[in-house]
């Protein structure tokens, strides 16, 4: 145990700056001061590492005897019951991991990984699984997220890309909420571009408040436009931005202005006439 290595060690620098204190000549009180000073501080760190591994002598279960051992393996035909058992500490798991089990044995082949798992009882049970790649690890973003966040990265920064996927109720990997450095972090890995204003203008695309000023309406009139069918436009998914196109909108501006009157001319307005 590293603690009851590191005691050693300290029980070892007591006894050898005890022995420089003993043998220093007591008229040289410079030497003399500084040797009990470090004597003093190997005392100290003894006593801790002492009181530290007593704590941990406190801290560790009885050891398991042979009586319940045996009573313990006659639970085989329980024990998914015993496991499952909603009582049943991750700690209480191990405890039984290490009753049942007597060694299990690893083996490498090719991309594999074997498991031999060798029970009290002789038996043993065989288990295989792919190894973890370079660079990978099990906590991964699931693909329809990525995509997402790819077509979002088309319209949005960071940012606002991740104020739609907690509206979405979406978590990390981690199962944590999204910050604007986390969709970084996922576009990087995924070598998905950031959003820039001037390939989204280059496409056409236009956001509802931009739609809303180029028609001189309000953003609740261009929704409601959307909802009747008279201005196309689509959605990433729910919560995210609406997405017009320039074009479409211009058609229906052109339209608009087709449709209205002429105006007509007031009697009662006086006539100018420049030449």
């Amino acid at each position: 145990h590293q603690t009851e290595l590191a005691l050693r060690q300290a029980q070892y620098e007591v006894t050898r700056t005890q022995r420089q204190y003993d043998a220093v000549d007591p008229s040289n009180r410079l030497v003399a001061s500084e040797l009990e000073r470090r004597w003093n501080e190997a005392l100290k760190a003894q006593s801790h590492l002492e009181e530290e591994l007593r704590a941990l002598q406190r801290e560790q279960p009885s050891p398991v005897t042979a009586a319940i051992k045996a009573e313990l393996l006659t639970l085989a035909d329980d024990l998914p019951r015993l496991w499952d058992h909603p009582k049943s500490l991750p700690e209480h798991k191990k405890r039984i991991l290490r009753t049942v089990l007597k060694e299990i044995v690893a083996q490498s082949a090719g991309d594999t990984i074997k498991l031999i798992l060798h029970w009290q009882g002789g038996d043993h049970t065989e288990l295989q699984f792919p190894k973890t790649r370079t660079g990978q690890h099990r906590y991964v973003s699931p693909a329809e997220t990525v995509e997402l966040i790819r077509s979002l990265a088309t319209m949005q920064p960071d940012s606002m890309i991740a104020s739609i996927l907690n509206r979405m109720k979406v978590q990390t990997a981690h199962g944590q909420s999204w910050t604007a450095m986390r969709v970084c972090s996922i576009r990087h890995h995924h070598g998905i571009e950031r959003y820039r204003e001037e390939h989204r203008q280059a496409r056409g695309e236009m956001r509802v408040s931009e739609v809303a000023a180029l028609l001189n309406v309000t953003p609740p009139t261009v929704l409601r436009m959307i909802r009747q069918g008279r201005l196309p436009a689509t959605q990433v998914c729910a919560n995210a931005p609406w997405i017009l196109l320039k074009k479409d909108v211009e058609s229906l501006q052109g339209v608009a202005g087709r449709g209205k009157a002429p105006q007509t001319v007031n009697e009662d307005q006086l006539t100018l006439k420049i030449q």
